[in-house]
């Protein structure tokens, strides 16, 4: 049951993260128009890159270690100010690095110094611990009630254009407000460190390790929107984020598990449970095929109805890039079941890494001819050719370890299930008229076909469910 409730908390808490953009996107979408968010998704892709540095793999790095010896008070105290102390050091150098960027750059200064809120922020994200401990409970209100204040205070400040900083401020103090709120809640867990045993620097490689598939894996998480920018136009910028944004709300619940079973993996193999581990892997990876295939068909089938009822018709341009888009909601599904439920917390970290930095490769030689030709619409198409590029080389590093018939054993189920669905979907949209009534009717009869046929086939995704309920912690 725990690890269910851990998923259910990570998936609040991601939903959370991404909370503010999703009810305000279509305020400020009508608010700051497609200029107003093209700046903001150029400037704050620019800052992900000092956050990116700063952090030096640390989320990934600390949430494993942390699960190690999270049942030895003494070595959990020791090994998170070990971690925190480097992140500090870290992000101070990149904070660095960012004020000698603003030397050399005249564009965009004002909406800089806002978002660099945002890396100092960084500096005190500790939710990597809480992680490690598979505490999700506390990371959950925290975001709950800061970005219940930050929706509030966008939708009562935020009136026109000219208030682009003042919105792009309000995000970045919020999440240092968050980020500080975690502090009071290690108590439980921690006591005094011992400073004279203190070896900050044994971190420093490890962490580096997982660094370096988090710097390729930027690559087309954000550097997509800096090249759109450059090539194209920030404007153009502003269409793939919405679509960026609209995709990885959706994936929020899907790659939950990927934080939740980290830690639970990880604790499992180093207690020597090499067959649980696998075990986790099958259920897991049937699981996230379950929830992301008709996530996939459904964006798929309402986005043509979706983006001008939630973003307004400036941004139709968005909707082929998120039906191309949408695609990766399954890639990426099936790379976070083998990749951070299965390679990471299993130590092999040079897989992982080689799988997104063949990602990254592909995604950067396909961006600028892709981007040059069709824009936004081009780097989502080199967003799905890099995710799948990911997802095929994780498949072949895991082939000697696995038994693929056990894990796509029930996949055609949930294609047939899904596509289904979206036929129904598609000539329900066809034939009646766009409001947000219409489209609620369309996304219930789509979960009721889904599920329904899921039924016809026996699928055995209800039964795991009950199995993975009962697991205790």
């Amino acid at each position: 049951m725990q690890i269910v409730k851990n998923y259910l908390y990570n998936i609040f808490y991601q939903v959370f993260v991404l909370l503010v953009p999703i009810i305000t996107t279509p305020y400020l979408a009508r608010v700051i128009g497609p200029v107003g968010v093209g700046i903001n998704s150029y400037t704050n892709a620019t800052i992900q890159y000092f956050i990116l540095f700063g952090s030096i793999g640390i989320n990934l790095y600390g949430n494993r270690q942390i699960a190690f010896v999270r049942n030895n008070r003494e070595l959990l105290t020791q090994t998170f100010y070990e971690i925190y102390i480097l992140r500090i050091i870290s992000i101070t150098l990149a904070y660095l690095a960012f004020l000698i960027f603003l030397l050399f750059t005249s564009r965009f200064q004002v909406y800089y110094w806002a978002q660099s809120v945002s890396l100092i922020a960084a500096a005190f994200d500790i939710s990597w611990f809480f992680m490690g401990v598979e505490n999700f409970a506390v990371t959950v209100l925290r975001n709950f009630v800061v970005k219940i204040i930050t929706v509030i205070s966008i939708l009562t400040l935020v009136k026109s254009y000219s208030d682009l900083t003042l919105y792009i401020f309000i995000l970045s103090i919020s999440l240092l407000i968050g980020n500080l709120t975690l502090f009071p809640n290690l108590r439980k867990y921690i006591g005094k460190p011992d400073l004279k045993s203190m070896d900050i620097l044994k971190h420093i490689r490890p962490a580096v390790i997982l660094f370096v598939p988090q710097i390729a894996t930027q690559v087309y998480l954000v550097l997509n929107k800096t090249m759109i920018g450059l090539i194209s136009s920030v404007q153009a910028a502003g269409y793939f984020d919405q679509s960026d944004k609209i995709v990885k709300i959706t994936l929020a619940i899907v790659t939950a598990t990927g934080t939740v079973m980290l830690p639970h993996v990880a604790n499992a193999f180093a207690n020597g449970e090499y067959q649980k581990t696998k075990n986790y892997l099958y259920k897991s990876f049937s699981f996230v095929s379950a929830i992301s295939i008709p996530m996939f068909f459904g964006l798929l089938a309402i986005a043509d109805k979706f983006i001008p009822l939630f973003l307004t018709a400036k941004f139709n341009e968005v909707i082929p890039i998120i039906m191309i888009e949408s695609v990766v909601i399954w890639l990426i599904a099936w790379s976070n079941a083998i990749g951070t439920q299965y390679l990471l917390p299993t130590n092999q970290s040079k897989a992982y890494s080689i799988s997104v930095i063949l990602g990254a490769a592909i995604n950067l030689l396909c961006n600028i001819p892709l981007i040059i030709l069709w824009g936004a619409l081009g780097a989502s198409i080199a967003t799905v050719i890099s995710e799948a590029t990911v997802t095929s080389y994780q498949l072949w590093a895991i082939r000697r370890q696995v038994d693929f018939h056990k894990l796509f054993f029930e996949t055609y189920k949930y294609f047939l299930s899904g596509l289904l669905m979206f036929i129904v979907v598609i000539y329900i949209n066809k034939l009646l008229p766009s409001s947000w009534l219409i489209l609620i009717m369309e996304i219930i009869i789509g979960i009721i076909v889904y599920v329904i046929a899921l039924f016809i086939l026996r699928a055995s995704i209800f039964s795991n469910l009950k199995e993975l309920i009962s697991v205790q912690k």
